[in-house]
């Protein structure tokens, strides 16, 4: 089988939507926009063959109707979110199989930045390679603004997709990576993988790299919001934001909280 091409596609101002290609055929998650996906199939010589979408919000999904005209391509999306567009609804545990590219994923319902949140898990791409993709429930160093959900449903999905293998492959819809390291050092400037990781992460940037994808296995050991238990950001949040912090969904909703307002 060929190898599998994971491309990140900017769009907007820090939006991300991933291709996937077989060097013939490719699948576009999450288009917000039709005319940065259209360059690059041209460019490249590829040809669309599905769409993937993980939420309703307008940055990910703006861009299919364009990308649908004079074409019929399957778009797979979330049973529980009013899409347009979409012919394949899916739920959790749901299996997707795509022929071209030879693409098989799994179905994760991922509740917290929008109600109806998914992510679409390969658990293998030719080389054994696990992926996965979250919209934007997971980012580098960060995770969603609780729009629609709860911070107790948000945990849960952090915590579902946490407990993917370690080197799957994570491909976040923005490049925020940079400002979500300067809240996760606030949080546990103690952190050495961290800092590590602000250096490396600021080098990509400076020389207009994306950030993406990471791991799973780096997010464990970098992200604040999948380390809601260590005892040094809870440490940090009671001193920072003079609360009681008895557990780890108080420790998340506090965190989140405190990033909506962090600078």
């Amino acid at each position: 089988m060929n190898a599998l091409e994971y491309v990140p596609v900017p769009a907007f101002e820090d939006n991300y939507i991933w291709l996937v290609s077989d060097g013939r055929h490719a699948v576009a998650v999450d288009p917000g926009e039709a005319a940065p996906v259209q360059a690059y199939l041209t460019k490249r010589g590829w040809r669309l063959s599905a769409i993937l979408l993980t939420h309703h919000h307008r940055d990910h999904v703006g861009g299919v109707a364009d990308l649908l005209k004079g074409q019929a391509v399957p778009v797979y999306g979330p049973a529980g979110e009013a899409i347009e567009h979409l012919t394949h609804r899916l739920s959790d545990g749901d299996r997707v199989s795509i022929a071209e590219p030879s693409l098989a994923f799994t179905v994760l319902d991922v509740p917290g930045h929008t109600s109806g949140h998914i992510a679409y898990f390969q658990a293998a791409d030719p080389r054994g390679t696990p992926h996965v993709f979250c919209g934007d429930t997971l980012f580098a160093c960060g995770c969603g603004r609780l729009f629609e959900g709860t911070p107790a449903q948000m945990l849960d999905s952090l915590d579902a997709l946490a407990a993917l293998p370690g080197t799957t492959e994570v491909h976040c819809a923005h490049e925020y990576t940079l400002s979500n390291i300067r809240f996760a050092l606030a949080c546990e400037p103690g952190n050495a993988a961290l800092q590590a990781w602000r250096d490396e992460a600021s080098a990509r940037r400076a020389r207009n790299v994306p950030t993406l994808p990471t791991t799973i296995a780096h997010e464990r050991a970098v992200n604040p919001f999948l380390r809601a238990g260590e005892p040094a950001i809870q440490a940090t949040l009671a001193d920072q934001l003079h609360e009681t912090v008895t557990d780890r969904l108080t420790a998340f909703a506090l965190m989140r909280e405190w990033k909506n307002r962090f600078r």
